[in-house]
């Protein structure tokens, strides 16, 4: 227990956010004196705020700095309080309280201070109703996302599953695969699966057949064998999660689900591109975690882990060429370069992968078949990159010129900084070599509106290039970051603003509408291919119900499991525009997730409910059959 605590409550103000009271208790045998307080909240101080008790020092984004009145000392036992009126928006949940907190004593020294969440003053916060209902099945299988078409019949649950004696070499490998995949993710459970023959078992013979659409399956079960037909890897792969899946639930709920002696299943998935984001730049997940999810991912026959490395919080991958990307980018703290952040205290945090982790983490993905799309977050949330390379910066550009939305001042790079394009193409060069896959992800986002108008450079580069304003501006870097891609053989993915003033050109290139799903129909229209994932369903950060006590974001509104299980993300989407929709995607954003227990209340069981959108077509889904499988899967 630390010797200091702190408590935070907010109450309605009308005509504004609301006021915050914050309330640090001494519980030192020490008086307190000649200190400053620092914490880190999602609930931000305005410029223009009145403070009642103290003084704000400083604030970057999240972090904020505040004084006692001058002269005061908190005696043992006893507590300073301070209220604010002006705030940026009005807390939803607990969780837009406190997410650290520490001193600064007279000395220097740093020590952590305890926090509780936001309490809610002067009316009921409600109660968060349950996020799944009992659940029930009419046909007792269990298998998440639910297939095409399946005609069973139950039967006798077989002791294991083995292959055929005559079994090539590739698909044993498959097998075994699948196999390793579940003693990962149950590794308290009796494994479905067998490499050798056991009385009592059911064999599976392998078929490869030409006529199977690609990544689909079809499973044949008889009295003797269970036949997986498939005309690729892919759909072989899927075939035998699906048996591991139908074994793992006959077992673990023997009351509702059987295993099929008889019948077939005939299955493929209803999307290309089915996928799930983390952004590990607010909150740094270790290499085990990344694989784990990745595991999670491929048990729920997700085929995309879109890995957000980079933000204005922190630089999380290996550069060779530039070392200080990591070295001072991926490192927090009171005295470093960076000042803490989200879940950040007394002392320094910091975390990046190595290039050797980015090569596990990408096979371990490849071997289930998931593809690893890596983001750099450019031009905008960029702090950290420019802070590690000032070389980057204009120095004649006014300082605190403008405030990104999170609250980061001048945090995109210079367009008309020459160095900018170098750089890229040197951490391309990089990025290339450690991602096979097609895409990289270069943001794009949320670049506030008066960017780089008030650096000369870029006002110099506007008029040569007759450039109107802060989109095109946009424009034209995302322009060359492309050509920079191009180059490399690789093509760019975006966030939906990277179609601003202009946009970059359609041909391969693949932006994701996030801000409301409107914008999928609109970037559609304007002929660039499309992935959904609308904050509003999509978006695992966002709190699951209205009450108070509920944790997550809130700028989205909140998102029941149910709501992100039956959203349809073609909505509206004309006939004519269906084939520039790619896919689905889940997004995993970490200013929420400070501990294991909230990563897995926010992100499940949204996340197997975002996985059979993905797969499976709007008239086989089933929102009670699927709450009564998902109870049985795997969490981080």
């Amino acid at each position: 227990m630390a010797d200091y605590r702190l408590e935070t409550s907010w109450r309605p103000v009308e005509g504004g956010f609301g006021r915050l009271t914050v309330t640090l208790f001494n519980l030192s045998a020490e008086p307190l004196s000649g200190f400053s307080l620092a914490y880190t909240s999602e609930t931000r101080v305005a410029d223009k705020h009145v403070c009642d008790g103290g003084s704000l020092k400083r604030q970057v984004a999240h972090f904020h700095e505040f004084l006692p009145s001058e002269g005061l000392s908190v005696p043992p036992g006893g507590h300073w309080r301070f209220a604010v009126e002006g705030l940026s928006r009005e807390p939803k949940h607990v969780t837009a309280g406190v997410k650290s907190a520490y001193l600064t004593l007279a000395d220097g020294r740093h020590v952590p201070v305890d926090f509780g969440g936001l309490m809610l003053e002067g009316r009921d916060g409600g109660v968060a109703p349950p996020l799944l209902p009992p659940g029930r099945v009419q046909e007792p299988y269990s298998l998440l996302p639910w297939p095409l078409a399946l005609a069973l019949k139950a039967g006798e649950l077989p002791v294991v599953l083995y292959p055929t004696g005559k079994t090539r070499p590739n698909a044993i490998k498959a097998f075994s695969l699948v196999l390793a995949l579940y003693q990962r993710l149950y590794p308290a459970d009796k494994v479905p699966f067998s490499l050798s023959a056991v009385e009592g078992g059911r064999a599976i013979r392998f078929v490869t057949e030409s006529s199977i659409a690609e990544s689909a399956y079809e499973l044949r079960f008889t009295a003797h064998e269970i036949v997986l037909s498939s005309a690729d890897a892919a759909g072989r792969h899927y075939g035998l999660i699906s048996l591991a899946q139908l074994m793992h639930g006959a077992r673990a709920d023997r009351e509702n689900f059987k295993f099929p002696n008889f019948g077939t299943i005939v299955d493929q998935p209803r999307y290309d591109w089915r996928g799930c984001h983390l952004d590990v730049a607010r909150q740094f997940y270790p290499v085990a975690d990344v694989m784990r999810l990745i595991d999670i991912l491929a048990w729920n026959k997700l085929n995309i882990f879109h890995w957000h490395l980079t933000d204005d919080e922190a630089w999380r991958l290996e550069i060779k060429a530039y070392p200080a990307l990591t070295e001072i980018g991926a490192r927090r703290g009171p005295d470093e370069v960076l000042v803490p952040q989200l879940g950040d205290g007394a002392d320094p945090r910091s975390g990046h992968y190595t290039q050797e982790d980015v090569r596990r983490i990408v096979a371990h993905a490849a071997s289930l078949g998931v593809e690893v799309v890596p983001e750099i977050d450019v031009p905008g949330h960029s702090t950290a990159t420019l802070l590690s390379l000032p070389a980057l910066v204009d120095g004649q550009e006014a300082p605190d010129s403008y405030r990104a939305v999170q609250g980061y001042p001048n945090n995109a790079l210079n367009p008309a900084v020459e160095f900018t394009y170098e750089f890229l193409g040197k951490v391309f060069d990089e990025m290339v070599a450690l991602f096979p896959g097609d895409y990289i992800h270069i943001g794009g986002d949320e670049v506030a509106n008066g960017a780089w108008l008030s650096s000369p450079l870029c006002k110099a580069l506007m008029e040569r290039e007759r450039l109107a304003g802060m989109a095109d501006l946009q424009s034209y870097f995302l322009k060359r970051v492309k050509a920079l891609l191009s180059e490399r053989g690789r093509r760019l993915a975006g966030w939906n603003e990277a179609s601003l003033g202009g946009g970059v050109d359609r041909d391969g290139t693949l932006l994701m509408a996030w801000e409301k799903p409107a914008v999928g129909i609109e970037l559609a229209q304007q002929g660039y291919d499309v992935v959904m994932t609308p904050g509003q369903a999509y978006y695992l950060d966002m709190a699951q119900a209205e009450a108070w006590d509920e944790p997550g974001a809130s700028w989205a509104g909140h998102a029941p499991p149910e709501h992100s299980y039956a959203y349809e993300a073609e909505g509206e989407l004309p006939d004519g525009l269906r084939e520039k929709m790619r896919g689905i995607q889940a997004c995993i954003w970490t200013e929420n997730f400070l501990s294991r227990a909230y990563f897995n209340r926010l992100v499940f069981p949204r996340l197997p409910a975002v996985a059979e959108a993905a797969w499976t077509p709007l008239e086989r889904k089933d929102w009670d059959r699927f709450a009564a499988i998902v109870r049985m899967w795997p969490m981080l």
